[in-house]
C-alpha cells in the first residue's frame, strides 16, 4: 500500500469525527455522498479542461472571467446558418458583444460540450455547481444549502431530461440537507454542512493521476462504516471474502463477458471480480434504496463506465430485473436466512417450478440459490456464501438440495469458512460452487477452511495464504488430510444428501500424549514465579506505606 493511499484512507475515515450527534449509520450517507460529489465535480473539470487544452485553451481561467457553460440560456446568439467550427456539427453558441471567441480562437458551442460530456461521463455539471464553487462560498461564510441542493439535483435530473443510459435519479436522495440531525436552525445546518465540505476539500483526490487509489480508499471507507454498523453492515462483503469468491469464478478464465450479483450491496463483489480478470459487463440488483445508491457510486468511482454496468433497485426474488439474461459468472453474499413470501405462485415460476418445493418463508437461502442457478449460463460458474444450515437442514430445503445434486448434478464444491468473518454476524458459513456443465460430474469436492484464519481485533480474517490454499485445492481438486476430500455422488447419497462437512473431512486432530511429570514440573515453576512477583509487589507497597493486595 502506498503512503498516499494510507494517508487518503486515514483522512477520509477521520471525517466521521465531524458527525456530532448524528448516528454513524446516517452520517455515512453524507460523507460517502459528498465525497462522490467532489469526485464527479473534479472529473468534470478535468474532462472539460482536456477538451480545451487540445486547442491550447484553458477552461478554468476563461471561466473565471465568464463561465460559458454557466447559463446557456442567457447572453447567447445562435448562428443557424453557419458552421463556424469543424469540430462541432451542430449550432454554435457564442457570447454576444464579448471577445471570448478571441481567447478560444474559434467559436464554442456550449450545447455540444454538454452533450459530449454526458456521452463520455454520463453526467454534466455547470461550473457554478462545481464542488470548488460551493466550497468557495462556504469558505466565505455564505449560505450554501440552496446551491448545494441545486447542484446535487442537477445531476439527478439529467436522467429524465436527457434519456441517459445510466439513471442518476435518486442518487443523492439520502443526503437530507433539511434534517434536524444537522442542527435545529438553518444556520446550524449550513454551518455543519460547510464544515464537512471544507474538510473534504482539504483532501487531495489526485485525479490527475490514477483514480485507483481514491477508489480503493472509498471502498475502505465503506468497509469502515460497515464494520461499525453491526447488523446493518450487511451491505458490504469483507474484502478477503470478496477476493476469494472473485478468484473462484475467474479460475481458468482470461475474461468474463458478464458477471451478476442479485444481492449486490455496495457492489464490492462485482468490483472484486474486476480486480482478478477483465469483465465486459456488470449486472446487479439491490433491495435497499440507500445501498443501491452506494453501489452505483462505488462502480463509478472505480472508473467503470456507465455503459458497462446495469445495477437495478428492487427485490431480486419478488421482482427480478434481469430475468431474461444468463450470466457467465454469478456470485453473491445474500442476507443470511432472510424472510421472503414463499408464495405458492412461485411454484409456477420457472426459477422454482422444477424443484417441487419452495424454500421456507423464514429462510430464503435456497430461494436465492434457485434464482441464481436460473440466471447461470450453461458454461458459467456460480459461487454463493450461505449459512451452514443449508448443508444439512431437512424438509423443503432437503428436497431442493437433493434435486440440485441428484437430478441436476450442479454442485461442484462445498467450502466451509471460519466463524466471525462477516459484519453483523459471527456465524460460520460456507461457499457453495455450482456449474451446469461440470468437468468432474462424478464427485463433489469438500474443503474445510474453518480453522484457517487470523484473529484481528473483534473479527477473524482470511489471510492471502488461506485464500491461496483454498484456490489451489479447488483448482487442482486435491485431497489434503484434515482439509479436503473428494466425495463420490454415491457417498453423498449414502449420507442422504447431507453436506455437513465433518461427514466428509475429518475435523479431529490426533491425540497428543502428555508427559504428566513434565507438566507438573512446569506448573511448579510457574507457581514459584508467581510467588516471587507477589513478594516484589509487597515490598513496593511497604515502601509506599500501603497495604499490599491479597493474593
Amino acid at each position: 500500500m502506498s503512503d498516499y493511499k494510507d494517508i487518503l484512507e486515514e483522512k477520509l475515515w477521520s471525517l466521521n469525527k465531524l458527525r456530532g450527534n448524528i448516528e454513524l449509520s446516517e452520517f455515512k450517507n453524507y460523507i460517502l455522498g459528498f465525497v462522490f460529489y467532489k469526485y464527479l465535480s473534479e472529473k468534470m473539470e478535468i474532462h472539460l479542461n482536456q477538451k480545451f487544452i487540445k486547442k491550447n485553451l484553458k477552461f478554468d481561467k476563461i471561466h473565471k472571467k465568464e463561465p460559458i457553460a454557466d447559463n446557456f440560456k442567457e447572453k447567447v446568439i445562435v448562428h443557424k446558418n453557419e458552421k463556424i467550427a469543424d469540430n462541432f456539427k451542430e449550432k454554435v453558441i457564442v457570447h454576444k458583444n464579448e471577445k471570448i471567441a478571441d481567447n478560444f480562437k474559434e467559436k464554442v458551442i456550449a450545447d455540444n460540450l454538454k452533450k459530449e460530456a454526458i456521452e463520455n461521463l454520463g453526467y454534466f455539471l455547470k461550473p457554478k455547481f462545481f464542488f470548488s464553487k460551493i466550497v468557495e462560498k462556504a469558505r466565505n461564510g455564505e449560505f450554501i444549502l440552496k446551491n448545494l441542493k441545486k447542484a446535487l439535483n442537477s445531476i439527478m435530473d439529467l436522467s429524465e431530461s436527457h434519456g441517459l443510459a445510466y439513471d442518476y435519479q435518486g442518487l443523492f436522495e439520502d443526503i437530507d440537507l433539511n434534517s434536524s440531525k444537522l442542527g435545529k436552525k438553518q444556520e446550524d445546518k449550513n454551518k455543519l454542512t460547510a464544515k464537512i465540505l471544507l474538510a473534504i476539500d482539504e483532501i487531495d483526490f489526485n485525479l490527475d493521476g490514477s483514480d485507483s487509489e481514491l477508489a480503493d480508499a472509498y471502498e475502505y471507507l465503506i468497509s469502515q462504516f460497515a464494520s461499525s454498523a453491526g447488523k446493518a453492515g450487511e451491505f458490504y462483503t469483507p474484502k478477503q471474502v470478496s477476493k476469494l469468491l472473485a478468484k473462484i469464478v475467474s479460475i481458468d478464465k482470461t475474461e468474463l463477458r458478464n458477471v451478476y450479483d442479485p444481492c449486490c450491496g455496495s457492489a464490492s463483489l462485482l468490483l472484486a471480480v474486476a480486480k482478478e480478470i477483465e469483465v465486459k459487463n456488470f449486472y446487479g440488483q439491490e433491495l435497499n434504496q440507500s445501498t443501491y445508491n452506494l453501489a452505483s457510486m462505488n462502480m463509478i468511482i472505480h472508473n467503470v463506465n456507465y455503459h458497462d454496468f446495469d445495477i437495478r433497485q428492487g427485490d431480486s426474488l419478488e421482482t427480478p430485473q434481469h430475468i431474461d439474461m444468463k450470466f457467465e459468472a454469478v456470485l453473491s453474499n445474500p442476507p443470511f436466512s432472510s424472510h421472503w413470501s414463499s408464495s405458492k405462485d412461485f411454484l409456477e415460476d420457472s426459477r422454482f417450478s422444477d424443484y417441487g418445493k419452495l424454500a421456507p418463508k423464514s429462510k430464503a437461502d435456497f430461494a436465492f440459490v434457485q434464482h441464481m442457478i436460473y440466471q447461470l449460463a450453461d458454461d458459467g460458474i456460480m459461487a454463493v456464501v450461505l449459512p451452514l444450515g443449508v448443508l444439512f437442514r431437512a424438509a423443503a430445503e432437503g428436497v431442493i438440495r437433493k434435486y440440485l445434486i441428484n437430478d441436476k448434478n450442479y454442485l461442484d464444491a462445498v467450502i466451509s469458512l471460519p466463524a466471525n468473518i462477516f459484519y453483523g454476524t459471527s456465524i460460520p458459513t460456507a461457499i457453495l460452487v455450482f456449474k451446469k456443465n461440470r468437468e468432474n460430474p462424478n464427485d463433489v469436492l469438500f474443503i474445510d477452511a474453518s480453522k484457517n484464519f487470523q484473529k484481528a481485533k473483534t473479527k477473524n480474517v482470511l489471510r492471502d495464504s488461506d485464500i491461496d490454499k483454498i484456490i489451489k485445492t479447488y483448482s487442482n481438486r486435491e485431497e489434503l488430510e484434515k482439509f479436503s476430500h473428494i466425495a463420490t455422488l454415491d457417498e453423498i447419497r449414502e449420507n442422504d444428501f447431507n453436506l455437513n462437512i465433518p461427514r466428509y473431512v475429518d475435523p479431529f486432530e490426533e491425540e497428543v500424549a502428555v508427559d504428566v511429570k513434565e507438566s507438573l514440573e512446569e506448573l511448579k515453576e510457574i507457581d514459584n514465579e508467581v510467588k516471587a512477583i507477589d513478594r516484589e509487589i509487597k515490598k513496593y507497597c511497604d515502601e509506599l506505606g500501603i497495604d499490599s493486595p491479597i493474593f
